[in-house]
C-alpha cells in the first residue's frame, strides 16, 4: 500500500512503513506528517497489528527534516506554531500508541526526521548514517519536540550541545550518547530491524503496552511514586491470563501461547 509517500507492508504482526520521497531526501511537509498520522491510527485501529518499523527509502536518508520551503510559506507567529503543534500531536500519538515503534535509521535523520525517530520507542541507526538538529544554522530552533525528547534522553549538556552548534553526529557518536540503541551496517539495518520487530510481536501484548507506559510514565514521576506504579503493573499482569500462561509454560519448560489477556 502506498499513500502519499509511504509505503506500508504488513507481515503478520509487524508493519513497515517506509517514507519515499527520493527527490526531497524524504523530507516532511505538513501533508505528509498527516498522512503519517493517519497510517499510525490505522495501524493502531487493526488487533493483528504490534509492532511498526519506520524506515525511509534509499540509503542517503531516513527523512532529512522538515520542508523548509514549506516553512518559508508560514505567514506568521501563530500559524507557525499550529504547524508545530500539528506536528507534534502525531508525534505523540506514535509515542503513546499501543504499538511498539523501531525507527530504522537507513541515513540522515536530520532536523523533523531525528524529531520522527525521537517519538519511537527504539531506534537502530546504519553505521553511515548521522543523525542531528540543525534548525539554530536556519536561525530557528526544534519545533517537533526535538530538543525536549532529547533532553530526557541524554540529559541538558549534550542537548544543549546538538542544539546549539547545530551539528550533526555520526553513528558511533549516536549511540555513545544514547540518541540509538544500535548500530548495524548499512545493507543489515532494515532486516535487522524487523527480525527485532518480530521478536517483540511475540512477546505478551498487554506486557508490550504495559512497559511503554512505564517508562514514559515513570519518567516525571519521583522514583518511590515510579516504583509504586511499577508494582500496581506487575500486580495485574501477574494475575493475567497471559502471566498465568507465561509462567506455567516456563515451568512446564514450553513455549508459550498468548491470549493478549
Amino acid at each position: 500500500m502506498d499513500a502519499h509517500g509511504i509505503r506500508l507492508d504488513l507481515d503478520g504482526a509487524v508493519a513497515t512503513l517506509t517514507i519515499d520521497r527520493p527527490a526531497v531526501r524524504n523530507a516532511l511537509d505538513a501533508a505528509h506528517v498527516a498522512a503519517l498520522g493517519a497510517l499510525w491510527s490505522q495501524l493502531e485501529a487493526d488487533a493483528a497489528v504490534r509492532v511498526v518499523v519506520l524506515t525511509g527509502a534509499g540509503e542517503r536518508a531516513f527523512i532529512a527534516g522538515a520542508d523548509i520551503g514549506e516553512i518559508r510559506q508560514l505567514a506568521d507567529a501563530a500559524a507557525a506554531t499550529a504547524w508545530c503543534a500539528a506536528a507534534q500531536a502525531v508525534l505523540r500519538g506514535i509515542e503513546e500508541s499501543r504499538l511498539v515503534s523501531i525507527a530504522a535509521l537507513n541515513g540522515v535523520a536530520l532536523g523533523g526526521g531525528l524529531e520522527v525517530a525521537l517519538a519511537c520507542d527504539l531506534r537502530l541507526m546504519a553505521d553511515h548514517a548521522r543523525v542531528g538538529l540543525p534548525e539554530i544554522q536556519l536561525g530557528l530552533v526544534p519545533g517537533w519536540g526535538g530538543s525536549q525528547r532529547l533532553l530526557r534522553l541524554i540529559g541538558p549538556g549534550a542537548t544543549r550541545w546538538l542544539c546549539l552548534t547545530g551539528e550533526p553526529v555520526d553513528a558511533a557518536e549516536a549511540a555513545r550518547l544514547g540518541i540509538v540503541e544500535r548500530v548495524v551496517p548499512g545493507a543489515e539495518l532494515l532486516p535487522q530491524a524487523q527480525a527485532l520487530a518480530q521478536r517483540l510481536a511475540g512477546r505478551a501484548p498487554q506486557s508490550l503496552v504495559a512497559i511503554k507506559q512505564l517508562v514514559r510514565d515513570g519518567a516525571a514521576l519521583s522514583l518511590q511514586a515510579a516504583c509504586a506504579l511499577e508494582a500496581q503493573a506487575f500486580g495485574e499482569r501477574c494475575v493475567s491470563a497471559d502471566g498465568r500462561e507465561g509462567t506455567l509454560a516456563f515451568l512446564e519448560r514450553r513455549t508459550p501461547q498468548w491470549s493478549g489477556r
